[in-house]
Parts: structure tokens; sequence; C-alpha cells
């Protein structure tokens, strides 16, 4: 039962990452690719993560931080793209 949530979970956090593609083609503005591109690759990678914890449990320490770091880095790196994309000009 385990086996087959885990690879559930790995399964649903590739097709996070394949959806996050979707809106690259569209006329959208750039900003609006980016954040659904990492919004669904974040996702998606702590699917991924979470299925790999179902797998191997003992190493949920390392996997925990793999969790917390794709949060915190992909939320700072929200905050730099949209601060580098203000049109501020002095």
């Amino acid at each position: 039962m385990i086996e087959i949530l885990s690879y559930s979970c790995i399964v649903v956090g590739i097709i996070f990452w394949f959806w996050g593609t979707l809106p690259l083609i569209g006329n959208r503005s750039v900003l609006f690719k980016l954040h659904s591109l990492s919004v669904s690759d974040t996702l998606g990678s702590m699917i991924i993560v979470i299925g790999l914890l179902l797998r191997i449990p003992n190493e949920w320490p390392l996997l925990l931080l793999a969790i917390i770091t794709l949060a915190i880095w992909n939320t700072v790196l929200g905050y730099v793209l949209a601060y580098c994309s203000s049109s501020d000009e002095q």
C-alpha cells in the first residue's frame, strides 16, 4: 500500500512539473509565466520528495530538510524576481 502511495506521489509531482510548462507557450507576461512555472515546480518537487519519504522513511531528516529548502528557496527567488522586474527607473 505504501509503495502504491509513494509511486502516486511521484507521478503527481511529475504531472505538476509538466503542468507548469504549459503556460510558457501562451501570450501572457513573462512574470505570469515565471510565477506559474515556479509554483508548479515547487509543488511538484515537494510531492516527489514526499513520495521518496514514503519509500525511504529512515532518511526523513534529509528529506524534510529538502522540503523546507525548496519552500524557502523558491519564495526568496520569487521576491528577487519581483524586485528585479520592478520598473523603478532613476
